[in-house]
């Protein structure tokens, strides 16, 4: 996913995640749109999958997707790295509706899961 990134001229600061989810904090340059970079991303990742495993593999069809000011990348950076421990303590339902609520994203839960 990181050289996807770089693809499309952007910057790969760390990628993790657990089975059913991933954080990326990646730098995109000006040019490039969040969806299309998530667009890309996904398709050309989950045919790597389809095509180095033999498995049908798709991501959900939305993402959640936050900017990061410079002063906080060294935290976002700890709380991605340590996702397996985060995530001892709730799961990916859970921490997505406690970031939207922390950032103050009006949602409709019943809109988030397809």
């Amino acid at each position: 996913m990181g050289g996807l990134v770089k693809e499309l001229k952007g910057k790969p600061i760390i990628i993790n995640g657990m089975a059913d989810h991933i954080h990326m904090l990646i730098l995109l340059p000006p040019n490039v749109s969040i969806s299309d970079a998530m667009r890309f991303v996904k398709a050309n990742s989950s045919r790597w999958v389809k095509e180095r495993f033999g498995e049908k593999f798709a991501w959900q069809k939305g993402f959640g997707a936050f900017s990061v000011s410079r002063s906080n990348v060294d935290s976002v950076v700890r709380y991605i790295k340590n996702q397996e421990q985060h995530h001892k303590g709730f799961d990916f339902k859970t921490e997505f509706v406690s970031l939207l609520d922390k950032n103050d994203v009006d949602h409709d839960e019943r809109d988030l899961w397809d």
